[in-house]
């Protein structure tokens, strides 16, 4: 077939292929239009979610915005009131004017009733019709060779629109009454008072770190600093793994999944491998060195162990994102798409520096582009109303202070991170610092006087909550075991059976 022909073939093809309507109903449109006229309280059951660009027709749009600013001033919308508006617009046909459509909308007007069912299908109509215009743009710009959109950045912005699409029905709650927001606070106390420890956020494991936060809030930025081997990785896989084991949920008369305790956590592991990961985890909990783990050098009884603590942690909903280098945009687009098919309650991110901004501006000072980052996340973490946890290096210059625990001036130089999180937390571990000052052998007092010192020290950690919005700073000493990278509570004397002599 020649390529001539083969256009012929295609345009025909093209000629018969029907003519498609966008999705609408007018018949709703005018229904819903009539009950407003004939009740104006009906405006309040549908204007909390229906919206004048939501209608298919022009005119029933501008009719619908000029209905709602009436009410919105205290004055009665009425075929009458409303008419004024219209006075110049131009017929409909020859027969019928704007003004004689409004009573003839009212006068047709069957039932109120019904009315919040005409705008949930108008709305419906809206959606699909916002779908076909996604469609047609991801089309077109598929066959765009643009430089500035690569494929990368249209599937981003494609998914960030099918998001907002899918989560359309949350907006636009409005003023609740107080006496809501009461009930609110209520269930969250309730809640609070019958979990272990009394949390109202989700539980890290770690239980002088859980009475000060009082849990991992959601919403919240939380950003976990330290120095390169202070153990942020191993705290963060720790807080993740309790929070996915601790998962329970219950399902509702209406479908509807909701966690009961626990959560389902998205651990983006930018600089680890998804299998590094694990083995951390696996090490922690079967109590064998992951150094063994990764050489094979275990016996059959450890191996057995390995097997049984793997056949364990098989159904936890802890998912791990491996990618290196991706964007903010890109992790926000991951995160939602993981809470539409699975359900999300926790996000950590390993570590915030690896991480790149959206925009070419932002690229060219790290400055502005941590603070893209930051911002982001924040507006990230309240979007889909989850803690999220985000792990930071610090700057050299805490080794350059003979008191090297961190402060929250160690994070002025990158840009919004004090500013925008809602926690900020380090790890200290002081032992790491004793163990780089060891003297000579042949320095006998100086060597006694470490050993006494780096005995003190050792398998201890603090965790220095720097800020928190929401309840006192200080510091939680916690116990750290660095062969198997677990932090756990720290046995104190009065939490100790009595002991004989």
């Amino acid at each position: 077939m020649s390529i001539t022909s083969a256009k012929m073939e295609t345009a025909s093809s093209d000629e018969e292929l029907p003519f498609r309507i966008a999705p609408h109903n007018i018949e709703a449109e005018q229904a819903l239009l009539g009950a407003i006229l004939v009740n104006n309280a009906v405006q309040d059951r549908i204007s909390s979610f229906l919206e004048p660009a939501h209608f298919y027709d022009p005119l029933h749009a501008k009719i619908y915005e000029t209905i709602g600013r009436l009410i919105y001033m205290g004055k009665q919308a009425t075929p009458v009131t409303v008419r004024s508006f219209f006075e110049n617009e131009e017929s409909i046909n020859d027969d019928l004017t704007v003004p004689q459509y409004l009573g003839r909308l009212a006068a047709n007007a069957t039932s109120i009733i019904n009315a919040e069912a005409y705008g949930r299908t108008i709305l419906e109509a809206a959606i699909r019709r916002n779908l076909i215009g996604i469609g047609e743009d991801m089309v077109n710009g598929a066959y765009q060779a643009d430089l500035e959109l690569p494929p990368e950045k249209q599937i981003e912005e494609a998914e960030q629109r099918l998001y907002e699409i899918a989560e359309s029905n949350k907006y636009g709650k409005g003023f609740i009454p107080f006496s809501d927001a009461l009930i609110d606070a209520i269930n969250m106390a309730s809640n609070a008072y019958e979990r272990d420890g009394g949390l109202s956020g989700l539980a890290t494991g770690l239980k002088d770190l859980d009475q000060r936060m009082g849990g991992l809030q959601p919403s919240d930025l939380i950003i976990l600093a330290g120095r390169p081997a202070m153990g942020k990785t191993a705290l963060a896989t720790n807080i993740a793994f309790h929070i996915a084991n601790a998962h329970k949920s219950e399902t509702s008369e209406d479908g509807t999944v909701t966690t009961v305790d626990g959560g389902i956590v998205g651990f983006f592991s930018l600089e680890m491998s998804s299998e590094q990961l694990a083995t951390r985890i696996i090490s922690e909990q079967a109590e064998i060195t992951s150094e063994k783990i990764r050489r094979g050098m275990i016996n059959r009884d450890e191996f057995e162990k390995l097997y049984q603590v793997s056949q364990r942690l098989d159904k936890i909903p802890l998912y791990i994102d491996e990618s290196g280098g991706i964007t903010v945009a890109q992790l926000a687009a991951r995160a939602r798409r993981l809470k539409r098919r699975n359900g999300l309650d926790l996000i950590v991110i390993d570590y915030l520096q690896l991480l790149s901004g959206s925009s070419r501006k932002s690229s060219e000072n790290r400055v502005q582009e941590l603070t893209e980052i930051t911002t982001n996340l924040k507006a990230l973490a309240k979007e889909l109303e989850v803690p999220i946890i985000a792990l930071s290096q610090l700057s050299r210059q805490v080794e350059n202070r003979d008191d090297k625990r961190p402060q929250l001036a160690d994070l002025r130089e990158s840009g919004s991170i004090e500013q925008d999180a809602d926690v900020v937390m380090f790890v200290y571990r002081d032992e790491y610092y004793i163990e780089r000052k060891k003297p000579s052998e042949s320095k006998h007092e100086e060597m006694m006087a470490w050993q006494a010192e780096m005995e003190s020290a050792m398998g201890l950690a603090e965790l220095i909550v720097g800020k928190q919005r929401h309840g006192p700073t200080g510091t939680v000493q916690v116990k750290f075991e660095g062969h198997v990278t677990r932090f756990s509570d720290l046995a104190k004397e009065d939490h100790l059976p009595e002991r004989y002599d």
